[in-house]
């Protein structure tokens, strides 16, 4: 079995924090949110390797990435375009790594930016036992919420009915961004894209495997964060720190109030301040400051100043009255 990380997306949505860096690398406590997933193929000795997908504009940071880790299987493979309106859609880019690297193995994807509480492993059992293509699917109890997403509707773990992005969701289980694809269905991707198809999102192909063969869902419960907002990245800190903390050893705070579901990383600086909810990259200086739910990027420096719900990017100075 291969494996396929899609880590092309530009994140536009995290701008500044992720303009000059793939989202994947984020931190989530000691970790980074891709290293969750490379764990999990890494320990899978089903996995023989592991595309990650990128595009040209990252494929540096990807590579430096990628050599300087301890895991083995990933290999780069870049799409060839270097800007968001150059993209030709996830499932397109997956049928030319499909063609590029000489696939013909059963494939299992996943979404570099998936925060997931499942063993991809599990996810793998599953798809060996159903012994046709698969997808996660997780509850998101919230129908407004389940708009932006592919709808599952299950008879047992068959999808009997896939429609991506709703306008009026009959249920909230959605498909996550995790699939499975037997060897023999690959070149489906080509007879897809062939029909004129939409090329963005995998789900309008799930969609279509639905339509004309069987498709099954693997059922989560606990969590799954899909990063593509600040508000999702908090939001899985907050889940993967689980009302803790995580204060790097190499942070210096001085006479700091520090609530909870904080992460302040390597020599960062913050003294007379008082932090919430509040993620702050390496370097970065606060001094008396207070903030709460925001994202505070590397060597930046704030002072005297009140945020909530801020997103402010590196090298940046901020002082009350500038």
């Amino acid at each position: 079995m291969k494996a396929v990380v899609l880590a092309g997306g530009y994140a536009t949505r995290l701008w500044p924090i992720t303009k000059h860096r793939p989202k994947m690398f984020l931190p989530v406590g000691d970790k980074t949110v891709i290293d969750t997933i490379f764990e999990d193929l890494e320990a899978d000795d089903r996995v023989s390797e592991v595309f990650v997908s990128t595009n040209e504009r990252f494929a540096g940071a990807f590579e430096e990435y990628i050599d300087e880790s301890s895991f083995e299987k990933p290999t780069l493979s870049v799409e060839d375009t270097s800007e968001e309106d150059e993209k030709f859609g996830v499932v397109g880019a997956l049928a030319q790594l499909i063609d590029r690297e000489e696939v013909d193995e059963d494939l299992v994807v996943i979404a570099g930016d998936n925060l997931i509480s499942f063993d991809v492993g599990d996810f793998v059992d599953f798809f060996y036992e159903k012994n046709a293509p698969c997808l996660a699917a997780y509850d998101v109890g919230d129908k407004e919420r389940a708009k932006a997403y592919g709808l599952v509707e299950l008879d047992g773990d068959r999808v009997i009915n896939f429609q991506e992005k709703p306008e009026d969701p009959k249920s909230t289980l959605v498909s996550i961004a995790c699939y499975a694809i037997p060897a023999g269905d690959l070149p489906k991707f080509g007879e897809y894209l062939s029909g004129d198809n939409n090329p963005d999102e995998p789900g309008w192909f799930m969609q279509w495997l639905q339509q004309n063969g069987d498709l099954f869902a693997y059922t989560f419960d606990d969590a799954w964060f899909d990063i593509g907002t600040p508000q999702s990245y908090l939001d899985a800190v907050a889940w993967y720190l689980g009302g803790e903390n995580y204060i790097h050893e190499s942070a210096t705070l001085t006479n700091t109030e520090v609530g909870t579901n904080v992460h302040v990383m390597a020599d960062a600086v913050i003294e007379d301040s008082v932090l919430e909810e509040s993620v702050v990259f390496p370097g970065a200086v606060i001094r008396n400051a207070e903030l709460k739910n925001s994202i505070v990027d590397e060597e930046t420096h704030i002072e005297s100043l009140d945020l909530s719900n801020a997103l402010i990017g590196a090298h940046s100075r901020l002082t009350n009255g500038q």
